[in-house]
């Protein structure tokens, strides 16, 4: 059978028929209406759902959709939400989009629905115990134990990116806290970080504070050095209280630079205790796909379960 898959973003919505074993038979995106309200978020879905359903070469059993924010895991509303999308926090996303699609529909947070793809296709395929890590605009996880998503008793589960950190003391983190891992080592943070220390406007973006940390800059070097170790400690603390089979690092920042994850998963094994010390870190092997199999991997896992 096969599903369609979902994956709703601040800026772009994607979509894909997905096949039993993951693969994507057909795409199609849209630029999220994302100041325009829920109720537009929800139409773009529906067009782009519309526009799969003859590209399916079996009938479609239901949608899968992964979105930013906090899902109720049992009635598929988001619960909370950033400010990305205007008024998001509330929708009843589950029951508006069955209801205009005609199909049964399940709900997911988007990172948590990366991470199902990569336990079940992908870096985490041969393990049982799955701990994934976005890092990116925010810090995100999730850990999947049998293939299975766990969600924590409001959905908020994953939130790694709200650690405590010793190498975030004082700074204001997104959530309105202070001290967190995001407001450390997520990418505007690193940013941030840099342009006011150096005052210099003609970097725009975290890629480029990467790029000077390789040519060299002392600045940048000492920025991108303070978030990888940051992020270690975080991975270390984790590893030490769940005991996963692996580690998944995925996101944007991810990618920034091999040396920087090296670095991030040696500082992770100083603060790991030597029993598990020998945990795998990875990175995902999934591209920007991940979030609509995991979400259509997700529909079809809750249909299983009696």
């Amino acid at each position: 059978m096969t599903l369609i898959g979902i994956d709703i973003g601040g800026t772009k919505t994607a979509a894909g028929i997905v096949a039993e074993d993951g693969s994507v038979l057909a795409r199609a995106a849209a630029p999220t209406p994302a100041t325009q309200g829920g109720g537009a978020v929800i139409g773009v879905v529906q067009a782009l759902v519309e526009h799969l359903l003859p590209q399916s070469p079996d009938p479609v059993c239901g949608i899968g959709v992964g979105s930013a924010g906090v899902v109720d895991p049992r009635t598929g509303a988001i619960r909370a939400a950033t400010s990305a999308i205007r008024s998001w926090a509330g929708t009843e996303l589950r029951t508006e989009l069955s209801t205009r699609c005609g199909l049964p529909v399940t709900v997911l947070n988007d990172v948590h629905a990366h991470a199902i793809a990569e336990a079940r296709i992908g870096a985490g395929a041969d393990s049982r115990r799955v701990m994934l890590l976005a890092l990116g605009t925010g810090i995100g996880g999730a850990i999947v134990t049998d293939g299975r998503l766990d969600t924590g008793r409001t959905g908020a589960a994953g939130h790694f990116g709200h650690l405590p950190s010793a190498q975030a003391t004082g700074l204001p983190c997104t959530c309105g806290g202070t001290g967190h891992l995001e407001a450390v080592a997520s990418g505007p943070a690193v940013l941030e970080q840099y342009r006011r220390v150096t005052r210099d406007p003609s970097v725009v973006d975290t890629r480029a504070v990467f790029a000077r940390a390789a040519d060299g800059d002392d600045v940048a070097t000492r920025v991108v050095d303070r978030a990888g170790a940051a992020i270690g400690e975080a991975i270390g603390g984790l590893v030490n209280s769940f005991d996963p089979d692996v580690v998944v690092v995925s996101g944007g920042l991810a990618y920034a630079d091999p040396t920087w994850f090296d670095h991030i998963a040696r500082t992770a094994r100083t603060t790991m205790i030597p029993v598990v010390a020998d945990c795998p870190i990875t990175l995902s092997t999934l591209a920007g796909d991940a979030p609509l199999i995991g979400a259509a991997l997700h529909h079809r896992i809750s249909e299983e379960t009696p």
